[in-house]
């Protein structure tokens, strides 16, 4: 069996698709990748039993006939090749194949294609259709505060929660919280599902260069996505999602507005000076002026800067944790944001002043570190 390709875009559509495969895998079988091969197409699947992505590649191919080719070795063949036709030629009895390049021929060992898993199916989906951009930037607002933590396996993931009016992202690891909220999207009738991170990143690398709309089915188990000539199925995290909404504080009455790049440059140098476990610097706002200091008491490490804002209401010291600080700033885009306080010991809210896209609502919560005076 034979088939024609170009080296360099089997290679593109394949890296697309390699980001699923494990560095160790329980079944040598998921380090191959499933060629099926049809008249002028192959479908090429990737899996590691939680997520399988498919993507279909234009060939010169008169046969039938599936095989599974060793993932790294046919990719580092492809990254050492120039643009050029490659010819795949398969003895679907010892599985051995050849491929034969414009230098010369190179020779490896498939496997039997029928030892692969079987692609899971979303039976009895439901379904929407969004924009790219919209699921890229609700991924790259949110997985960053998403948690490591396997005893709660429900925070490690993405909430998808979809309504009638919009569409809203939530992720959490109890420290931090960050909710994405696009009003340009619906739901025809309610639902939620939590999205593992994995698959997500998978999503946001390849959503990053294309504009196309997105099929997503999904139902209790499984969901997928669909676009150009990718898919990609993948199993839910199990599980109830905690009540974010209880706790974002509804009362604010301290509200800090600063120039978001000067904070966030002025938050990255003073954290250097803080200690290496909490991780804290300390906001002191009165009137129109932002103290942001830090100390390391078991270094005698500290530095301190001053920042004009704008402050509303009771003057206060606040503690945060310098790396989450800086993981939310960078993910917001804006000139201005605005800090809401209601006390020392509760959760302040980050938001952007002024919005890109009137269609998008983003709220940050970043937990305080209690304050040693």
């Amino acid at each position: 069996m034979k088939f024609i390709v170009s080296s360099s875009s089997l290679l593109k559509q394949l890296q697309n698709i390699s980001g699923v495969l494990n560095s160790s895998n329980s079944l040598p079988i998921l380090d191959h990748f499933l060629f099926e091969i049809s008249e002028n197409e192959v479908k090429v699947t990737a899996s590691d039993l939680e997520t399988t992505m498919m993507t279909i590649i234009k060939v010169d191919s008169k046969e039938e006939g599936t095989i599974a080719i060793p993932a790294k070795l046919l990719l580092d063949t492809l990254k050492s090749l120039p643009d050029q036709p490659l010819t795949f030629s398969i003895d679907l009895k010892t599985f051995a194949i050849e491929i034969s390049s414009d230098y010369g021929k190179y020779k490896l060992s498939g496997q039997n294609a029928a030892e692969f898993p079987k692609t899971p199916q979303v039976e009895a989906p439901s379904k929407i259709e969004v924009a790219g951009e919209l699921l890229f930037n609700a991924i790259e607002k949110t997985i960053f505060a998403s948690g490591n933590d396997d005893l709660r396996p429900v925070m490690s993931g993405v909430f998808f929660q979809l309504s009638k009016d919009d569409l809203t992202f939530v992720a959490t690891d109890a420290h931090k919280l960050v909710k994405y909220v696009r009003t340009d999207a619906k739901a025809s009738k309610a639902a939620s599902f939590i999205m593992p991170k994995k698959p997500l990143n998978l999503l946001k690398n390849i959503l990053s260069s294309m504009d196309d709309n997105i099929q997503i089915e999904y139902n209790q188990t499984n969901a997928s996505f669909s676009f150009e000539n990718t898919q990609l199925i993948c199993r839910l995290i199990d599980g109830k999602y905690p009540n974010y909404e209880a706790v974002i504080p509804k009362e604010n009455p301290n509200k800090l507005t600063i120039d978001r790049s000067a904070f966030l440059g002025s938050i990255k140098r003073v954290g250097i000076f803080s200690s290496k476990t909490t991780h804290q610097v300390r906001l002191k706002m009165t009137g129109s002026e932002l103290q942001i200091s830090a100390e390391d008491v078991d270094f005698s490490n500290e530095a301190v800067e001053r920042l004009t804002c704008q402050f509303e209401g009771e003057d206060m010291e606040i503690g945060f944790n310098s790396r989450f600080l800086i993981e939310m700033l960078s993910n917001l885009s804006t000139d201005e944001v605005n800090i809401a306080m209601s006390a020392s010991n509760r959760a302040g809210i980050l938001t952007p002043t002024t919005s890109e896209n009137d269609d998008e609502q983003v709220l940050m919560l970043v937990m305080p570190v209690m304050l040693n005076s």
